[in-house]
């Protein structure tokens, strides 16, 4: 029998496991201002669908949604799927701006009686999340920070208050039982004019990728009313790719990412109450070229989750070439059993706690990023976890030609007892630093130390063998560690020759009253060094490293070039390749 050319195409695409070539993909128009705009409509350029919504109930493997200019104000869920070869694309018309607001404008405002301009309008919503299960203190601040409602006039946001009689200029207030909400602007106008854009956030979901090879681009998102830990747009399915979207305002999380092997590429995640994005057990996930700014805005615990990011139980998950800057709270923050992740070619800078924090997880790679400017905050508790870089009970590290410069501290390493669930287990496994790597970085003109080694630990284990002895200690308290060391997985008779934790041909510089090196935590025993050659002789720690001024040709405008014949282009402990926003090389 013979066969037509169309029939051998779609034998061949099936025999790779592709999507049919012979059913043409269909490209859906959204435009909600178009004059002959329906859902009822084919989706066609001269009869367009009127919302996301509607387009992503047609979509199927090879699709493309075309949405043009528009403030869309809905939930928009994408369950079908695409293939490698015929993803589902949602992208914004070119040069055209897409928001997808989880926010609606407010009318029927009636003025109230009293003091100042006091207006109120019905509020049939509950956004009131359990504060007290998330362990958070049941004081007046987390009351406030445990809600969702978000009110925006003019684009600028208002304060919360939890009475009305509390309401002052720039703040709203939100009567559960009575269903309303009661608004005084900051420059105190006539909401029942009808030429003030007052929005409030009414969803507290804007964006769900459920299915498999769904790629978004050029869409910003914002104002949504999620709750703690919620990312905003929540991208579950696999192989996804979301490009040059901003994810922004969102009372909690911009974005979470739980799909394997997704990209994120060019976006930006800034403004948001919680965090910029979460990532759990999003393995091989590449976030390159992205913006991880101005997080935290509405006041989480910062030693519970809140800055920039957090990454859990993820394994192989790469981030580059990103910058994440001027976070309330960590600029990226691995926590719980992650393994294998990268970090490289990035700028972490200006965040409140560390610029990179890995904490009871395995195996870290960061490379040839800039580091600066972060740890200043002052968090209780966040000692050992205020620097450039901290590495927290995560064993097989490697930190290697970074710049970190600047900072409250400049490396640290952080040891408590600690545990952690692996990825292919929920049973916990004890975690401790060793096998180590710690080379060819650059690490100066930090504030307080460039090497802090943050051991809260009884039995000495960050020591050499023989200078274990001899110091005094309360015998039933080391006697107790112990037995808590043995019942949680932990080694007996550790010290840091078994840590197997290397120091080599890194470059360091401190001016007094900046120190060098600090050994142990500060209220246990410690041992501060001013010179590597001290750091070599009783730690037996740096091999090959130096110390050298670093001339660079302008920090404050973040040009850090060094002269050709610096120790640190020499030795190659220096970046290599280009990090965003930084100049880097020689002069």
């Amino acid at each position: 029998m013979k066969m037509s050319a169309s029939a051998l195409v779609c034998l061949a695409a099936a025999a790779l496991g592709l999507a049919r070539l012979d059913v043409a993909a269909a490209t859906y128009v959204v435009s909600q201002s178009h004059g002959a705009a329906g859902d009822d409509n084919p989706g066609t350029a001269d009869k367009p669908l009127k919302t996301i919504g509607a387009a992503a109930k047609l979509v199927k493997a090879g699709d493309t949604v075309v949405i043009h200019a528009g403030v869309y104000r809905e939930q928009v869920a994408v369950d079908a799927d695409g293939t490698v070869a015929a993803p589902i694309t949602f992208r914004a018309a070119s040069g055209e701006r897409v928001v997808v607001t989880g926010a609606d404008l407010l009318t029927r405002w009636r003025k109230e009686a009293g003091e100042g301009n006091v207006f109120s309008t019905p509020w049939p919503h509950r956004f009131i999340t359990h504060y007290k299960s998330m362990a958070h203190p049941n004081d007046d601040r987390h009351r406030m920070i445990g809600r969702a409602e978000q009110v925006f006039v003019h684009a600028y946001p208002l304060g919360q208050v939890l009475r009305r009689d509390q309401l002052s200029r720039g703040t709203f207030h939100v009567d559960v039982e009575a269903k309303r909400l009661y608004v005084w602007s900051r420059d105190n106008r006539d909401l029942t004019a009808g030429r003030v854009g007052v929005e409030a956030s009414v969803r507290p979901l804007i964006w769900r990728s459920g299915g498999a090879h769904v790629h978004l681009k050029g869409l910003r998102f914002r104002y949504c009313a999620n709750a703690a830990q919620r990312g905003a747009v929540r991208i579950e399915g696999s192989d996804n790719v979301v490009e040059d979207c901003v994810s922004e305002r969102a009372n909690s999380i911009g974005a979470s990412f739980t799909g394997r092997r997704g990209v994120v590429r060019r976006c930006v995640f800034q403004h948001n109450g919680q965090m910029g994005f979460s990532a759990v057990r999003a393995h091989g996930m590449l976030m390159t070229g992205c913006v991880v700014q101005f997080n935290s805005t509405k006041g989480w615990d910062r030693g519970w989750e809140a800055g920039g990011n957090k990454i859990v139980l993820c394994r192989s998950l790469v981030i580059e070439k990103t910058r994440c800057i001027q976070n309330a709270g960590h600029g990226i923050w691995f926590d719980i059993g992650n393994e294998g992740c990268v970090v490289r070619n990035c700028l972490l800078a200006g965040n409140d706690n560390c610029g990179l924090f890995y904490e009871i997880s395995y195996g870290l790679h960061a490379r040839d990023n800039v580091i600066v400017g972060n740890g200043f905050y002052g968090s209780t508790g966040a000692w050992g976890a205020d620097g450039g870089i901290a590495v927290s009970s995560s064993p097989g590290c490697r930190i290697e030609r970074n710049l970190i410069v600047g900072n409250k501290e400049g490396f640290q390493f952080r040891e408590q007892i600690r545990s952690t669930p692996k990825i292919d287990g929920r049973r916990s496994h004890a975690v401790w630093n060793h096998d180590e790597v710690v080379r060819s970085n650059l690490i100066a003109s930090n504030r307080d130390w460039q090497v802090g080694g943050w051991f809260d630990i009884l039995d000495g284990r960050h020591w050499p063998r023989a200078m274990q002895a001899g110091w005094e200690v309360d015998k039933r308290k080391l006697e107790q560690a112990l037995a808590d060391y043995k019942a949680k997985g932990q080694p007996p008779g550790l010290s840091l020759e078994k840590l197997g934790i290397r120091f080599e041909k890194n470059v360091y510089w401190a001016r007094a009253p900046q120190g060098l090196w600090l050994w142990g935590c500060t209220w246990r025993r410690h041992k501060r060094y001013a010179s590597v050659d001290a750091v070599r002789k009783e730690l037996k720690l740096e091999t090959g490293s130096a110390s050298a001024r670093p001339a660079f040709a302008d920090a404050a405008a973040l040009d850090l070039r060094l002269p050709a014949d610096h120790p640190a282009i020499r030795m190659g402990s220096y970046p290599r390749g280009e990090v965003p926003g930084v100049r880097l090389g020689t002069r």
